[in-house]
């Protein structure tokens, strides 16, 4: 029998922003720039070549996590974690985000934060063999996060 699969109550990719991509291109005109007039062309082809794979690399890399709701599963990044230990969740705005990832943060909490991303969900962990007390996930649509895992957790 085929297996069954089962589309996301919610999915998200957290991509870098466009104007990332349009300053990392930028960067790599400076490079080349500065390497076309210092050195002769085929190398400075060369030196542009490496800083464009190095700058999409980078930025493919920083933008690659995904934020999952779906088969009874919280994914966040590479963690995921079952329907059962989770607790409430909560969409916090920009001010709140700052406090919980920075004076108010527990050591223990497990964290996927992006610097472009300005508001998180805080999902409390009620798992009493999980060391982190809750997880601060970033996201573009919080509310909507919410949404998912509370009908998650109460479909359980």
């Amino acid at each position: 029998m085929p297996p069954v699969t089962v589309t996301p109550v919610y999915a998200e990719r957290l991509g870098v922003p466009l104007r990332w991509w349009a300053q990392g291109v930028m960067l790599v005109a400076v490079v080349w720039l500065a390497t076309v007039v210092a050195v002769p062309a085929p190398a400075a082809w060369v030196v542009t070549a490496i800083a464009l794979a190095v700058t999409v690399f980078l930025l493919v890399a920083i933008g690659s996590p995904r934020v999952v709701v779906a088969d009874g599963t919280f994914r966040a990044g590479r963690a995921h974690i079952g329907a059962e230990h989770l607790g409430p969740a909560v969409a916090l705005d920009a001010e709140q985000t700052h406090r919980t990832a920075g004076v108010d943060a527990d050591a223990r909490a497990y964290l996927l934060l992006r610097p472009y991303l300005k508001r998180a969900v805080k999902v409390e962990i009620t798992d009493p063999a999980d060391p982190a007390p809750y997880w601060l996930v970033c996201t573009r649509h919080p509310e909507e996060l919410v949404r998912a895992l509370t009908a998650l957790t109460t479909t359980r």
